[in-house]
């Protein structure tokens, strides 16, 4: 079984990044589930109706979000609308839509769970490790693949080692800058710590530079802007899966820019 799994998504050119190489990626790589986070697709910052749509409409399945899961309060009306739209499973006090979402592909339960972390976050979360403990307990087995979105690199890793062998993937977001450190842990559990992200190339995490040099720098308290004209990339991952054990066997980091496959910057020849 094969996942293809978009980095967060950031604004339209992000959308636009996704939905313009999908097409190649498919046809290149016969993925059976396309995963995506898009908890930035909406200018940055949430996820409304009209984004989702989009992403779902550019042949995404499962949509994951992030810390930003609320900051459009209208994902309240919708995200139970939206097939494959999930949020993260260890948010308290939050009754709407799911935290992870099971699908049957070619006769294996595939189980997608979003999980937000917790060091250097202000979101008051149930601890990650129990709840997927939780989670585990009540879903069929199969593959597991866990969106894990957090800011400490170790905080991901130091999950993926914990369920090392009890989950298929770990594919680490929120950070937007792809990490070199893809690999599958002793136990069969594929993990990379940042996936990266899709939308403006030349940006600092998706946002035009000036506009976070002066917010960041400057203390401008204007917002950080998105640069629609703009050379797009996309960062993702491939993971292969045994269908027998669900254990991963190999995950290849893919980065594109304008439809054509990167390598540290430079193009593949």
């Amino acid at each position: 079984m094969r996942i293809l799994f978009f980095g967060d998504i950031v604004g339209n050119p992000g959308i636009t990044a996704v939905s313009d190489v999908l097409p190649l990626l498919a046809e290149s790589f016969s993925p059976d589930l396309i995963i995506a986070n898009g908890e930035n697709a909406t200018r940055g910052f949430g996820l409304n109706y009209r984004d989702a749509e989009r992403i779902k409409e550019a042949g995404v399945d499962v949509i994951t979000l992030g810390n930003h899961w609320h900051n459009r309060s209208s994902i309240d009306d919708f995200i139970e609308e939206i097939d494959g739209l999930i949020r993260p499973v260890n948010v308290r006090d939050y009754d709407f839509g799911a935290g992870y979402i099971t699908l049957e592909i070619n006769g294996v339960a595939v189980t997608v769970v979003n999980v937000l972390g917790t060091a250097f976050m202000k979101e008051e979360v149930a601890s990650p490790t129990v709840t997927m403990h939780d989670v585990l307990s009540s879903v069929p087995e199969g593959v597991v693949i866990v969106d894990y979105h957090a800011e400490s690199t170790s905080e991901k890793s130091t999950f993926a080692h914990y369920f090392d062998g009890q989950v298929s993937a770990v594919i680490g977001t929120h950070t937007h800058v792809q990490t070199n450190d893809a690999r599958i842990l002793p136990l069969g559990t594929a993990f990379i710590s940042d996936c990266g992200m899709c939308g403006a190339y030349e940006s600092v995490i998706g946002f035009e530079p000036k506009s976070v040099v002066n917010r960041i720098i400057f203390g401008d308290p204007n917002p950080m802007q998105i640069e629609e004209d703009c050379p797009k990339c996309v960062n993702a991952v491939l993971i292969d899966i045994d269908e027998e054990t669900f254990a991963s066997r190999r995950i290849v980091p893919l980065f594109y820019v304008d439809g054509k496959e990167r390598v540290y910057g430079k193009e593949v020849l």
